[in-house]
C-alpha cells in the first residue's frame, strides 16, 4: 500500500478548471463512496477549497490507483484527461504527506500563512470519517498534519497580520476603487468569508454595507457580530434593486452555478455609471460574459495574485522556520508508518506464544484436578499473562522502534526463523516502504 494525493491547485490550474473540480460537501459521501468502489483504493478524503482540489487516498498497486483517481477527475470535471492531465499533480507517499502538512501550515496556500486552511483540512477529515473514507492510514496522517499546522501557527510568527483571500480582496478592491470609505457596498453571501469581508471592510473605513443571502437568519447571525456596523440585510430575492444601488459588489456563496450573468446585470448597471465586482467563490458566482458590459469591471481569485504577492516576502523567512518543524512531524508520521510493517510479525508471534501458553495452562490446571480452587485457576491465568507479557515487551518495542529497514526486516525474518511463524504473516516483511 501507498499514500498518494493527485489534485490541482492554484499553482497549477487557473479558476475555470478549477471550478469544474469543485466538489461541494452535499456531494461528498457520493464521491468518496465512488472512488471506494474502485478495487485499487482503500481510503480517500477530499480536500476541496476555492484555490484547491485535492484527493489523498491508500493504495494497493499505486499505478492503478492513480490511474483510477484520475479517471474519476475527468469523469467529475466532465474534461478530456487529455485536457485535464497538465493540470494535475501527483506526489506520493513522503511527499504527499509533506504536501499535507504544508497546506494544513498554511505554507501552500495563495496568502502564504492563512489561517482557514487549517479548519478546512479538519473539516476534510471529518467527513472522511462520517462517510467511511478514511482508515487507520490516512486518520493518523490527517491527525498528524492538523497537528504540525497547529505547531506552526503557535511556535512561529507566520500567522501574524496574515492576509486572507478575503482581506485580499478588499485590498484590490481598495486599490480599483475611487473611495472605499464612499462606496455603497453588497456583500452577496454570508459565510465565514463573508463575515471576513465585512471586517475588513470596516477596518478600511466602509460603512455602508448591505448583506444579501438565501437565508435571513444566516444573515442576521452575521449582523450580530457587527453590532455597531448597521449592515443592511437582505433575502436573495431583493438582489437585484440591492445591486442597482451598489458602486461594489463582493460574491462569495456556495452557489454552484453563476449567481450574476450578463443578462442578470444589463438592465441593472443600465442607470449605473460603474459596478466593481470581485468574486471570491469557486465555482465561480459571476459568469465571464458580465465582462461584457461596459460599466463593470469583474475579478476573480485569480486577480487576488499581484495584491498577495505584496506581503509575502516579509513571511519568507518565518515559512524557514515552520518547514523545520513540519519536518520533525512528517518524521513521527514515518516513523509510525514504518511501525506498521512490524503488525503481522508481532500478531504471529503473540499468537504462537498465546497458543503454547493456553496449552500449558490447560495441561497444568488438568493435573490438580476437578478440587483446584476456582479463584486459584484465575490467579495462574493471570500469572502466565504476565509472564507472556514481559517476555515479548522488550522484543515488540525494539522491533517498532528499528528505524533502519534493512535491520528492521532481518529481525523479522529471524523471529520468522526461529518461532516458525506462518509464512502468510511474513509475507509483510517484503511490504515495500
Amino acid at each position: 500500500m501507498n499514500i498518494a494525493v493527485v489534485g490541482l491547485s492554484h499553482k497549477t490550474a487557473p479558476v475555470d478548471v478549477r471550478e469544474k473540480l469543485s466538489v461541494p460537501d452535499d456531494a461528498k459521501e457520493r464521491a468518496i463512496a465512488q472512488l471506494r468502489s474502485y478495487p485499487h483504493i482503500e481510503e480517500v478524503a477530499l480536500l476541496s477549497t476555492c484555490n484547491r482540489l485535492e484527493v489523498y487516498v491508500v493504495a494497493h498497486e499505486t499505478d492503478q490507483g492513480i490511474r483510477e483517481l484520475t479517471q474519476f477527475l475527468s469523469e467529475w470535471s466532465k474534461l478530456p484527461l487529455a485536457e485535464l492531465r497538465p493540470h494535475l499533480f501527483v506526489l506520493l507517499h513522503q511527499d504527499a504527506v509533506m504536501h499535507l502538512m504544508r497546506v494544513a501550515a498554511g505554507l501552500d496556500s495563495l496568502v502564504l500563512g492563512e489561517g482557514q486552511i487549517l479548519s478546512q483540512v479538519k473539516h476534510t477529515h471529518k467527513l472522511g470519517q462520517k462517510y467511511s473514507g478514511t482508515g487507520p492510514i490516512l486518520n493518523r496522517l490527517f491527525k498528524q498534519a492538523i497537528s504540525a499546522g497547529k505547531r506552526v501557527r503557535t511556535e512561529t510568527s507566520i500567522g501574524t497580520g496574515a492576509v486572507s483571500i478575503s482581506s485580499a480582496a478588499v485590498e484590490l478592491a481598495q486599490v480599483k476603487a475611487d473611495n472605499l470609505k464612499e462606496c455603497r457596498v453588497a456583500i452577496i453571501g454570508a459565510g465565514k468569508m463573508s463575515r471576513l469581508l465585512v471586517k475588513h471592510l470596516i477596518s478600511k473605513g466602509a460603512h455602508q454595507i448591505s448583506i444579501v443571502n438565501r437565508s435571513l437568519k444566516r444573515a442576521e447571525e452575521l449582523s450580530a457580530q457587527f453590532k455597531d456596523a448597521n449592515l443592511q440585510l437582505h433575502e436573495m430575492g431583493n438582489m437585484e434593486p440591492v445591486l442597482a444601488q451598489s458602486d461594489l459588489v463582493f460574491t462569495s456563496t456556495g452557489a454552484t452555478q453563476p449567481l450574476l450573468t450578463r443578462q442578470i446585470l444589463e438592465p441593472i448597471v443600465a442607470t449605473l455609471e460603474s459596478l466593481m465586482i470581485v468574486d471570491i467563490s469557486v465555482p465561480r458566482n459571476v459568469h465571464s460574459d458580465v465582462s461584457e458590459l461596459s460599466q463593470v469591471r469583474a475579478f476573480n481569485v485569480d486577480d487576488l495574485k499581484a495584491v498577495v504577492a505584496q506581503n509575502q516576502e516579509s513571511r519568507r523567512q518565518m515559512a524557514i522556520e515552520a518547514e523545520t518543524l513540519l519536518e520533525e512531524e512528517q518524521f513521527a508520521f514515518d516513523t509510525w508508518w514504518r511501525s506498521l510493517e512490524t503488525v503481522p510479525t508481532i500478531s504471529s508471534l503473540r499468537a504462537k506464544v498465546e497458543d503454547i501458553r493456553e496449552q500449558e495452562l490447560e495441561k497444568a490446571l488438568s493435573r490438580l484436578g476437578s478440587e483446584f480452587a476456582e479463584k486459584h485457576q484465575e490467579v495462574i491465568e493471570a500469572l502466565t499473562r504476565g509472564i507472556v507479557n514481559k517476555i515479548l515487551h522488550d522484543p515488540m518495542v525494539q522491533l517498532r522502534a528499528q528505524q533502519d529497514i534493512e535491520v528492521r526486516r532481518k529481525a523479522m525474518q529471524s523471529l520468522h526463523m526461529l518461532f516458525n511463524l506462518q509464512q502468510t504473516s511474513g509475507q509483510a516483511v517484503k511490504r515495500n516502504t
